[in-house]
């Protein structure tokens, strides 16, 4: 008797992520790039417990994606910001989002968390982020 699909798989790891995450972000067109160029991408299995009290979440389920820094419109000059920013990729999140889904694959919620977190860091809110993403 063969082997039931997915018996022999592994759920993707942290590194997993990351390296689609990389890919995401190398497929981005050049301007895009080239504006998000300094934002330091991380991949954790969850939010903390600050940030989830920070963004009003009690379930860690509820954030795939947070971008935190001072984003390029609000930065003084043009020099660089006063600490890194980061885009923060929460797996667990992610992985159960792609699940409940069951229509779309893993790196295409990959790409779209971090579009979304590296569109914050350019200064759009989530309105202009729907409004851009509707246009597809």
């Amino acid at each position: 008797m063969p082997m039931p699909p997915w018996t022999d798989q592994t759920a993707p790891s942290l590194d997993d992520f990351a390296r689609l995450a990389r890919q995401a972000f190398d497929a981005l067109p050049e301007p895009f790039r080239t504006a998000a160029g300094d934002v330091v991408i991380r991949i954790d299995d969850f939010a903390d417990d600050e940030t989830l009290a920070s963004v009003g979440l009690g379930d860690p389920f509820d954030l795939t994606g947070l971008y935190h820094g001072v984003h390029i419109g609000e930065r003084e000059g043009l020099g660089p910001a006063p600490e890194p920013s980061r885009v923060f990729l929460y797996r667990r999140p992610i992985l159960d989002e792609w699940c409940e889904r069951g229509d779309v694959g893993l790196a295409e919620i990959i790409a779209h968390v971090l579009i979304h977190e590296i569109g914050h860091h350019m200064g759009l809110d989530d309105n202009d982020i729907d409004a851009i993403e509707a246009e597809d």
